[in-house]
Order: structure tokens, then C-alpha cells, then sequence
């Protein structure tokens, strides 16, 4: 008899993609449940920045894994596999379907084909890298990264610092290159079928028209006021993963008077670009994955027809 395999739905696309409407839309129509995958919404205290959903629609579509952490608090990959991993098994249990959605493609791929064993983080190397970021500059680290992992340097964007430093960590403390002990180490995947949908305008232009007007209104709905009031918490500084969230750098720049107003809005609307940008990057590359244009009602309604077709199989 053929083994029985879980499924779920994955809603995966660039930020201010849409996805948040469409879930919830899909919440009231199927017997889902969602669960976020977003390194930023796990974390209190980030409401506007993170374009978290808001009282009222999470209480017509209850997310899992939001809210879960307080911003000084570390969260990584692995951490959200395991998360993830009882809330999809809770979700069964209750005969409903997990619904996955969210934009951070790492935590999407270490739940579908598991991670590889690296080491951890070593505070004292951690801090040494940070020192000579603040130093030389972060494009001086992804030099030395191309020299010590030429494979990982040419993935990762000279402003990725985040991925720089774990790069060179990993680097540095198994004296190999990361991409030599991803390729070597390979873990288990999870035992659940991924059915898959990207949400992407048709025209680059309207995202990046989306961005920015999403910008302006998380300025109107008080961002400002937001991070002024988590630069009052004592653990929390910019080199805490939470404060590398798209947005939250610059105003927190702005705060302390070293970049203007105008300054601090161009350059939010173009990380975040950027990040949308890297996320595009990496939906392309991900196998089985079917593209939605958001704004586009027959693909809507198709989207609908198959999925109620995998519900009722």
C-alpha cells in the first residue's frame, strides 16, 4: 500500500506582492490554516515596519508563528523548521491544510529539504567580523568572502551583511568553504508534499509602485514612532537580527541624526527593492513553483478551481 504523504500549500512571493489578501481570502473559502513564513513577523514590537497583518485580520484568518520572539531575541532557520514543522503537524491533526505564506526563502527551503549541520555562531568571531565591517566596510568583508568561498561570494549581494558574516563564520571556524559543506552534508528532507504558488505582478513597475506607496503609508500609520520606542529597549541595537528588517536600519539612522528625512525614505524604498529583488532571485530558481499575477482574476479563479481539486483528492 503506497505511503500516505501530508500535504501542504505554499503562497510564496516578493514583499507587498499581495500575499497577505489572498491568504485570507483563501482562509475564508478552504479548510486552511495559515502559517507565516516571515523572519521578521515572529518578532513583537514590529507591527508597521513588517506590514503585519492587523487585529482584525488575524482574527478572520489566525496566523501561526507571529509574534512569537521579542526583537533581541535571535530566531534562525533551523529554529523555524522545528516551529514550523509541529505547527503543520498540529494543523493536521485538526484535518485542516497548512497554508505557508511568506517571503523568506531560506525558511521555505530548510522546511522542504531540510539543513545542513554548520557550526553555530561564535559570539567572539561574530563580533571580530562586525569590528572589521565597521572598519573597512562590509564590501572589503565580501572581498575576503570571494577570496575564502568564490561559489557563496558570487550568490550573495555585496549588501547582504547579514549573509556575508554567517558565510564567513562558516568559513572561518570549519576552515572550508560554506559551499563545499552544504554540497557534503545534505539533510533530511520533511516528509510533506509542497504545492507551491508565487505571486508577481506582470510589470517589475508595479511592484516597485507598491513598495513605495507602502513606505509612505507605514510613515502615515506611525513607523517613526515604532522604532523610536524599540530604541528604548536596552538589549536592542542595529546589529541585532531584527534591526536588519528592511525599513528599520534607516529610520533607526534617521532617529539618530546621522541621515535626513528624505534620505532615510529613499533609502528604505531602495532596500526594499533590493530585497524584493533578491527574492525574485531566488523564486526563479525554486523547482515546482507556479507563477500568479495577483491582479489577474482568471488566474485567480484558477488558482481556486486547484486548489479545491487538491482538497477534495
Amino acid at each position: 500500500m503506497a505511503r500516505f504523504t501530508p500535504s501542504v500549500i505554499c503562497l510564496m512571493g516578493p514583499t507587498a506582492s499581495g500575499k497577505t489578501g489572498l491568504a485570507v481570502e483563501l482562509v475564508e473559502r478552504f479548510p486552511v490554516e495559515i502559517v507565516s513564513v516571515d523572519s521578521a513577523l515572529v518578532y513583537r514590537g514590529m507591527d508597521i515596519g513588517t506590514a503585519k497583518p492587523g487585529p482584525e485580520v488575524l482574527a478572520r484568518a489566525p496566523h501561526r508563528l507571529v509574534d512569537i520572539l521579542d526583537p533581541e531575541d535571535a530566531y534562525s532557520a533551523a529554529r523555524f523548521r522545528e516551529d514550523a514543522l509541529h505547527a503543520i503537524a498540529a494543523i493536521h491533526a485538526a484535518g485542516r491544510i497548512p497554508l505557508l505564506v511568506g517571503g523568506t526563502g531560506l525558511y521555505f527551503r530548510a522546511l522542504e529539504r531540510g539543513l545542513s549541520p554548520l557550526p553555530a555562531a561564535d559570539p567572539g568571531l561574530r563580533q571580530a567580523l562586525l569590528a572589521d565591517a565597521e572598519r573597512e566596510g562590509w564590501r572589503v568583508l565580501h572581498a575576503r568572502l570571494q577570496q575564502l568561498d568564490p561559489a557563496t561570494a558570487r550568490r550573495i549581494h555585496p549588501n547582504d551583511t547579514q549573509r556575508i558574516q554567517r558565510a564567513l563564520e562558516v568559513c572561518l571556524l570549519t576552515g572550508r568553504p560554506m559551499s563545499v559543506v552544504l554540497a557534503e552534508q545534505q539533510g533530511a528532507g520533511s516528509g510533506l508534499r509542497f504545492h507551491k504558488w508565487a505571486l508577481m505582478p506582470p510589470e517589475r513597475a508595479v511592484l516597485h509602485a507598491r513598495i513605495e506607496q507602502r513606505f509612505m503609508q507605514m510613515l502615515e500609520q506611525g513607523f517613526e514612532t515604532e522604532v523610536a520606542t524599540l530604541r528604548q529597549r536596552p538589549g536592542l541595537d542595529l546589529n541585532q537580527p531584527a534591526m536588519r528588517a528592511v525599513g528599520y536600519r534607516q529610520m533607526w539612522l534617521y532617529l539618530d541624526g546621522a541621515i535626513d528625512r528624505a534620505t532615510m525614505i529613499r533609502k528604505g524604498v531602495v532596500a526594499t527593492r533590493n530585497y524584493a529583488k533578491r527574492q525574485l532571485t531566488w523564486l526563479r530558481k525554486e523547482p515546482d513553483l507556479a507563477w500568479l499575477d495577483p491582479h489577474s482574476s482568471g488566474q485567480r479563479s484558477d488558482l481556486m478551481r486547484r486548489l479545491a481539486q487538491l482538497l477534495e483528492s
